[in-house]
């Protein structure tokens, strides 16, 4: 199923739960300021950045899923929010993008992405010098986590200091992570337990 099929359906209260515990991690990782631009990379229907939008002057919310950019366009006219503005677009197609950013943060999707290494060089272009980069993504696990989805061709979560690795080789300084948030996820009757962390960095 695609993410465009599943946006209708996203919203679920332990989504948003999970979402205002991942945003105030995000929160105390950074060095917020009300002058800074920000860019939300896979932002899917907004859940983390409607927790995060009042410590910057704007974020970008980028998406490859028309659905989920519907709906949350959908979401920032519900609630009025004047400085969140979207974008639907595939970064890693995206040769010259004109854009910069102070802090970019993503949520469960870089194992989403195959070429782990290609898009994390892409974030560390679109940061100001001294920008900051915040990953939040799950730990290592056996598949778990996404075997009601069989066309699932990503990562099975990661290995922190492999992780780690490729953002210092890619330039980055400062690279941190801690596992914050374990939580147990049910598939076909079975518990399953997973864990996320958070891995931050500086240009």
């Amino acid at each position: 199923m695609s993410f465009d099929e599943l946006a209708q359906k996203w919203d679920t209260d332990r989504r948003i739960k999970r979402a205002k515990i991942i945003a105030n991690e995000i929160s105390k990782s950074i060095n917020s300021n009300k002058n800074y631009s920000a860019m939300e990379f896979g932002c899917g229907t907004g859940l983390i950045s409607f927790n995060l939008y009042d410590k910057f002057k704007d974020i970008t919310l980028i998406d490859s899923s028309q659905g989920m950019i519907d709906i949350l366009n959908c979401k920032i006219k519900e609630y009025k929010v004047n400085n969140m503005f979207t974008n639907h677009m595939n970064i890693l197609e995206e040769k010259n993008l004109n854009m910069k950013f102070d802090v970019i943060y993503n949520s469960m999707v870089l194992h989403h992405i195959n070429d782990t290494e290609s898009i994390i060089k892409k974030f560390y272009g679109l940061l100001n010098e001294d920008g900051q980069l915040c990953i939040v993504d799950l730990d290592e696990e056996d598949g778990s986590f996404h075997k009601k989805y069989p066309d699932f061709t990503g990562h099975n979560g990661f290995n922190q200091e492999k992780l780690k690795n490729i953002l210092i080789n890619i330039g980055f300084k400062h690279v941190e992570s801690n596992t914050f948030f374990y939580d147990e996820k049910i598939i076909n009757e079975e518990k399953h337990n997973y864990s996320l962390f958070l891995m931050k960095a500086r240009k």
